[in-house]
């Protein structure tokens, strides 16, 4: 098939149109103005030539023009690197620059890069076709950021956006903003985010970004400089430049980069856990100290007196780099235990990470008596703590240290994820009622979007205890925390009208929303309500009745 340069030039320009315009087809005026550290949308394309076909892509937003992938069949290839770099970059960077113009200014970030892959006669050329820089609105920009800083972080006092941390993250770490990286401002920035976002259900996406931003930056610029990638997409190994060292082994970027190796281990998903260890593996090839400490004895923030305590009876270690706390039981008394939770309540008392895990070593291998948690030495250490009665205290103190929003034990996932202090929590709710308001207490710090363990906790616990006046309010905050998954059978102990009439109370003052979830894991739903409600008579059908007013009632 021959096809002309001249042809191909258009067909270039054809299919930076039609990116021109897909990206055109959204209000980028109202995207922008979400939160004034967006100051545009797109930053980065990439135009693809192979096999006669091309194609435009916007790899920062896994975007593509529909229709315009290329097709990879085999084609002998006309053009020679001399007319890439000679004819066609030359001209697509005017025409390009002819396109930016004309769109419209929120479209296109404070700097552009358009980048071009083609596949030549000589092989695979990778260029720069064009890349600007708006200094207005850079300035801007930076302007912006400094004011969010200095009100929201600095003499802030309350939550943040998670969208505004997604853009600051990744700001505060460009290198075209802030050329002289300070590495110790940027962590203190990051840890302000998490400060003032304690204890809101958007703490994890805070994190996350922060992460995502760090990550990004380890791999795509800091590690390039003196590492080579050897390993594949999926499972990346870097080896050391042969002719690269670090001239500053324990400050500056290396901060960042034990910053961010720290922030994966403490709070990533385990999987994640490898590349946090790669991080740490290639700072102490470089040669920092630090990082090695790290590895061995964690952050240095807590004195050693605290992260370590060894006897005749137990052994505990604790790193906050790893959120670990490994414990050695080397005699299975009631003691051992006593002092193995002292180690932790005060841990955690001094700042210690709440979604921590624990590394059990012990004789004894003992459960908690409650479907669906997870098999872990966190769980056991707990399970084997509540055998012994006089410890019950302890565990209740322990509990109300853990207890944290947003924050579950290292060593669970998905539907076993559990918030620290679950295991003592559930354990203590099922030996005995004095511990009622302790499991009330715990109920209401629950996030029910990101576990579901308190449906396994519940059911036990009516299974326990019994439906009865006693254990009702409790069990009505449990079922109100509990997520439309839980199987409750305690439809039949409704029968009796002293529980009917102890429901009732104990739902006068809820939302409609929440008296109907009510419903819904008692009965099955308000339509089954109304049914038994039709059927029954006198002061039962009065009772029924007010239950399902109370769901259809307005909201306050």
């Amino acid at each position: 098939m021959d096809i002309t340069l001249e042809t191909t030039l258009n067909e270039m320009k054809r299919q930076i149109d039609k990116w021109a315009a897909y990206i055109s087809d959204k209000d980028a005026d109202q995207i922008v103005k979400r939160t004034s550290l967006q100051i545009g949308i797109h930053d980065y394309a990439l135009l693809e030539y192979a096999n006669g076909r091309t194609s435009v892509s916007d790899n920062n937003l896994d975007f593509t023009v529909p229709g315009a992938a290329a097709r990879r069949d085999a084609y002998a290839e006309t053009l020679t690197e001399e007319q890439v770099r000679e004819r066609i970059v030359p001209e697509l960077a005017a025409y390009i620059g002819q396109t930016l113009d004309i769109l419209t200014p929120a479209l296109i970030d404070y700097h552009f890069t358009f980048a071009g892959k083609f596949r030549t006669r000589e092989g695979e050329v990778s260029v720069r076709i064009y890349e600007y820089v708006d200094e207005t609105k850079k300035n801007q920009l930076l302007e912006r950021i400094s004011s969010y800083i200095a009100k929201k972080l600095e003499e802030g006092k309350y939550p943040t956006k998670p969208l505004e941390t997604f853009f600051l993250s990744r700001h505060l770490l460009d290198e075209r903003l802030f050329p002289d990286m300070d590495a110790g401002r940027i962590i203190s920035l990051f840890e302000k985010i998490q400060q003032v976002n304690k204890g809101n259900k958007h703490l994890a996406e805070h994190r996350n970004s922060l992460v995502v931003a760090l990550r990004n930056w380890v791999e795509e610029q800091w590690l390039p400089r003196y590492f080579d990638q050897v390993g594949t997409e999926f499972q990346k190994q870097f080896k050391k430049k042969s002719d690269t060292r670090l001239e500053n082994t324990e400050e500056g970027p290396i901060e960042l980069i034990l910053y961010t190796a720290i922030l994966i281990l403490k709070y990533e998903p385990s999987y994640s856990r490898s590349t946090g260890l790669d991080m740490l593996n290639c700072a102490i090839e470089l040669g920092s100290a630090r990082a090695k400490r790290l590895t061995v004895e964690g952050s240095g923030t807590f004195a050693k007196e605290y992260v370590r305590s060894r006897d005749e009876l137990v052994e505990c270690t604790a790193n906050d780099v790893f959120a670990e706390v490994t414990l050695v039981i080397k005699q299975e008394t009631e003691e051992s235990y006593g002092r193995a939770l002292r180690f932790l309540t005060r841990l955690l008392s001094l700042g210690f990470p709440k979604s921590y895990q624990i590394k059990l070593k012990s004789s004894v291998k003992q459960w908690l008596p409650v479907k669906g948690l997870a098999k872990s030495g966190t769980h056991r250490f707990f399970a084997q703590a509540l055998e012994y009665p006089n410890l019950h205290p302890l565990l209740e103190e322990y509990a109300r240290a853990a207890m944290e929003p947003f924050e579950w034990y290292a060593d669970t996932e998905g539907e076993k994820n559990c918030m620290p202090g679950s295991y003592a929590v559930f354990g203590l709710g099922l030996a005995d009622r004095a511990y009622f308001p302790l499991v009330e207490e715990y109920m209401g710090k629950v996030d029910e979007e990101h576990q579901s363990v308190q449906n396994h906790f519940t059911v036990a616990l009516a299974e326990r205890h019994g439906v009865n006046s006693e254990t009702i309010p409790t069990l009505v905050k449990c079922i109100l925390h509990s997520t439309d998954s839980m199987k409750l059978k305690i439809k039949g102990d409704m029968e009796d009208d002293s529980n009917l009439r102890m429901l009732l109370e104990q739902l006068r003052d809820l939302q409609s929303y929440e008296v109907e979830h009510i419903h819904y894991l008692i009965w099955g739903g308000t339509d089954k309500l109304k049914k038994l409600a039709a059927k029954a008579e006198r002061d039962r059908g009065q009772w029924l009745s007010e239950l399902l007013q109370l769901s259809s009632r307005r909201s306050r």
